[in-house]
């Protein structure tokens, strides 16, 4: 019998090299060896090279000046620009003397019958009170205007985004096209496109709520976008077998089966809505905003967090009935009349509050039932000032802490990002966006990071992207901490829960209150109140990853004598993996918008020039700022986020 040889085995290679991550960082070294010379041949190393920007200055200042000098005369400001203030301006107006025809009564009773109706009794005693204590701490008419604000700019933003998922959740290519634009106007800080909606609109209410719209509106497009493509197809194929049309099948089974994902993106549009109203007030929205920017202007810490309550209480009140309306569930087939009746009721009891209130003469809340804390509030924060910002025995103070941050993390981390070459900026911002995902998101993420030299503001954007890193290390330190324990323990998540949902519905403009008090102004604080804004979704995320780990793994693994820190170490934390990975991104993104406000507290960098461009109405530095801050967050989306390979070959 012949005898069959077997093929010579091929000789093995050492183990890190058989890693999918291995292959693709061997490539981008090639790549690397043959195009760094080549580019220190061109441009020496170092800062991005003056030759490979461009200024905007020139083109910019001139659309500034043209703006300025037809705002008065073009047609286009005068018949489209124009109706548009005014009809944002009637609209505001309009909501706003219902609600001062309505009284604090009314709108109180209106308030709670509406909690009530959605979710019960407990949440109608509650939103009650918050309203009663937006007046005791004599803050009425103010929350009455930003009411109103809010009214119109969520109406709008929930009709804008509706449209906008309408279109990409109908069509795979529109979808495709808006994504961007979504992401832009996103991550886009609100500073950088608060000044051409004022060169536009002018100072005042217009230029508010259509900035309000901007910022908001993505949510809703997004969230109806996803509630429409993942209708069930079952559902969708029974309707077309009876014979329905198009817009048949939108109405009677796309839409109520993306009812949760509509109501969910309702309640982010008010979020996102409240948050941005509050930033508005440097522009003249007026209401709670200006008086927390007014505050925050003077360091007035009493005054700031008595304005800064009602809007905390606002967003909770808000964030829970909207969450309780997306709960709800179509049990029954009532009849439209019955679900319509209980809403007649709240109106027709409402309407009858405010009569008696106006025959009574009590429509303004009354002047003798208010309660002054900025008084009492400024004597703490001079005490925590006397005792803690300076004066802790042997630890220092929050001031010394801050310093201390400062110079042993943020100056190095900023002094090494700026002391590296462009080239190997570009090339660890490929390599971890390679590793991650796939070489069209390398691509993108290099492309975002060279945008910002050919913007020319390199330095100030790694200075930025050092206090981005820094605060996010922070974060992930604590967040997954927490999380951990919030996982881990009922009692400890429910006590933390509270906590938490106040955390997440504060504003970003709030923050600034306690960390400027505690911390005094400069980069430490803007990273401070980076932390505590971005770190209740790292721990929700966490916890919410472990907690949905398969029980089979861990009973498993328990069968087999593993410690609890083993089953965390071994079997959670590896199965929860993108959950850990996606508070990272979350974390990330969230950081860097309050980073960027941190500008208004002495943050500096890309923060710095878009409030400066928006004080000095210098379009050039604030777009082009608000420009780099987009191609930022872009890029770090991208080396946090991975993206599924869509062929088994890879990229």
């Amino acid at each position: 019998m012949a005898t069959v040889t077997a093929p010579a085995p091929r000789p093995a290679l050492p183990g890190i090299l058989r890693h999918r991550a291995a292959h693709k960082l061997l490539l981008l070294a090639l790549a690397a060896a043959i195009l760094v010379p080549l580019a220190n041949a061109h441009w020496s190393s170092g800062s991005w090279p003056h030759a490979l920007t461009v200024d905007l200055s020139g083109p910019l200042g001139r659309a500034n000046d043209w703006i300025i000098d037809n705002r008065d005369s073009s047609p286009l400001f005068l018949y489209f620009f124009g109706y548009i203030s005014n009809a944002v301006v009637l609209s505001v107006r309009a909501v706003y003397l219902v609600l001062l025809a309505a009284g604090w009564a009314g709108v109180t009773a209106f308030g709670a019958l509406v909690a009530w109706r959605v979710a019960g009794v407990r949440l109608a005693i509650g939103t009650g009170v918050a309203f009663l204590v937006c007046g005791l701490l004599g803050m009425w008419v103010p929350t009455m205007q930003t009411l109103a604000l809010m009214v119109v700019a969520v109406l709008t933003s929930v009709v804008v985004g509706a449209l906008l998922g309408l279109a990409g959740g109908l069509s795979e290519r529109t979808d495709r096209a808006l994504r961007p634009v979504l992401d832009t106007m996103q991550v886009l800080p609100a500073f950088a496109y608060l000044l051409p909606v004022v060169l536009v609109f002018g100072i005042g209410v217009p230029a508010a709520v259509l900035a309000t719209v901007v910022y908001a509106a993505p949510p809703m497009a997004r969230l109806t976008a996803l509630g429409l493509r993942n209708a069930d197809p079952e559902v969708l194929e029974a309707v077309e077998s009876l014979g329905a049309t198009g817009r048949q099948r939108l109405l009677t089974a796309r839409l109520p089966l993306a009812r949760k994902q509509l109501l969910l993106g309702l309640n982010q549009t008010i979020m996102m809505a409240l948050s941005m109203a509050v930033i508005a007030s440097v522009i003249g929205a007026g209401g709670l905003g200006d008086r927390v920017y007014q505050a925050l202007a003077s360091v007035d810490v009493g005054a700031a967090l008595a304005a800064g309550i009602p809007i905390v209480l606002l967003a909770v009140v808000l964030d829970r009935v909207t969450a309780a309306a997306g709960e709800q569930t179509d049990a029954s087939a009532a009849e439209p009349g019955s679900n319509l009746r209980p809403w007649l009721y709240a109106l027709g009891a409402t309407v009858a509050v405010a009569v008696v209130a106006r025959l009574a003469g009590a429509l303004d809340w009354p002047s003798g039932w208010t309660l002054g804390i900025a008084e009492p509030v400024n004597r703490v924060v001079d005490w925590m000032t006397a005792h803690l910002y300076s004066g802790v025995p042997y630890l220092g103070g929050t001031a010394d802490w801050a310093g201390h941050f400062t110079t042993w993390v943020l100056d190095p981390v900023r002094d090494g990002l700026q002391w590296l070459p462009w080239w190997s900026v570009l090339l660890i911002v490929a390599a971890l966006a390679w590793v991650i995902g796939t070489w069209r998101t390398a691509l993108t993420a290099v492309l975002a990071m060279a945008a910002i030299g050919v913007l020319g503001v390199w330095k100030p954007s790694l200075d930025t992207l050092s206090q981005v890193l820094a605060a996010v290390a922070v974060t992930l330190v604590l967040g997954f901490a927490t999380g951990i324990a919030a996982a881990r323990s009922d009692r400890f998540e429910r006590a933390l829960r509270p906590v938490l949902d106040v955390c997440q519905t504060m504003p970003q403009f709030v923050y600034l209150i306690p960390v400027v008090a505690l911390f005094g102004v400069g980069r430490a604080p803007a990273v401070a109140a980076a932390v505590v804004y971005a770190l209740p979704a790292v721990v929700r995320i966490t916890a919410q990853g472990l907690r949905q780990v398969d029980p089979a793994a861990l009973e498993s693994a328990r069968s087999l004598g593993a410690t609890s820190a083993q089953q965390l170490r071994r079997i959670q934390l590896p199965l929860a993996r993108p959950a850990l990975l996606l508070a990272v991104n979350q974390g990330v993104v969230l950081v860097l918008a309050v980073v960027i406000i941190g500008g208004l507290v002495g943050g500096g960098a890309l923060g710095y020039d878009a409030v400066f461009g928006l004080a000095q109405g210098d379009l050039a530095t604030g777009l082009v700022a608000g420009a780099a801050i987009v191609c930022l967050g872009l890029m770090l989306d991208r080396v946090t986020q991975p993206t599924e390979r869509r062929t088994k070959k890879g990229a």
